[in-house]
């Protein structure tokens, strides 16, 4: 079972503060600056849809992958047009393979880092490389190891709520210096407001930071070179921050 199994049904209100619209206006750019005429999208670990939905709406026809069947019904009851094409499936981004083309792959909001062996990683690539066109590029953002070694990772508390729920959500990371890795320990308390009742979840999520070489190396294992590297949303060269963007064009 996929570890976002277990809060699916809560994943939307702990993110509600993302700023979904301004990430999707940063690959449109990314889209539009290394690409030509770029109409079919495939969005590796899509989570509930929110970027997928999105990009829809701009005119581009986009498929969604999620290893959490509960994360695909959730994007797939959010659907409110049958005037955009956006496709859901659950699968896992390392191993399936859909046997048609795309001109844009991309893998977002960390969905990278959740692959934490060399073989993983390689996987993703690779499904990354099946799926292009040629010409075709894989957009990816990551947490950076020159940020994340700098401003270690800190135990965070952050709470929100709804008219019907309140979630509590600690974070508790512990740094794993010789792998490249970062195991942060949830533990969530939902409150009912409803039926005042609590119910509390832990797990633990294991994150795999990446340096510019082994991206680079990867990329060009799977027959890609790598047209662009910056921090994530700015656009500036990256330097001791925790999130990095990608553009890898498959040759």
């Amino acid at each position: 079972m996929s570890a976002f199994d277990y809060y699916a049904a809560y994943y939307d209100l702990l993110y509600k503060d993302k700023d979904y619209a301004g990430e999707v206006d940063y690959l449109l750019f990314l889209i539009n600056k290394y690409t030509l005429s770029a109409q079919k999208i495939l969005n590796l670990g899509c989570g509930t849809g929110k970027h997928d939905y999105l990009l829809a709406e701009r005119g581009f026809q986009v498929e969604g992958i999620d290893l959490s069947a509960k994360m695909i019904a959730k994007a797939n009851q959010y659907k409110s047009s049958e005037n955009i094409s956006l496709k859901f499936y659950q699968g896992d981004l390392r191993e399936i393979r859909l046997y048609r083309l795309f001109d844009v792959v991309t893998a977002l909001f960390h969905v990278i880092n959740y692959q934490i062996s060399n073989a993983d990683l390689m996987a993703t690539f690779k499904t990354a490389q099946v799926h292009l066109k040629p010409g075709g590029i894989f957009i990816f953002d990551s947490w950076y190891g020159p940020g994340v070694l700098t401003d270690k990772p800190q135990r965070r508390l952050k709470e929100m709520e709804d008219e019907s729920i309140t979630v509590v959500r600690l974070a508790e990371p512990v740094l794993h210096y010789n792998q490249n890795m970062v195991n942060v320990n949830y533990t969530l308390q939902i409150k009912n407001k409803v039926f005042q009742s609590c119910q509390e979840i832990k797990e633990q999520h294991r994150m795999r930071y990446l340096f510019y070489p082994e991206i680079e190396m990867m990329a060009t294992l799977n027959g890609f070179e790598v047209v662009n590297f910056e921090t994530w949303l700015t656009g500036e060269p990256p330097g001791l921050n925790w999130f990095v963007s990608a553009v890898c064009r498959l040759k």
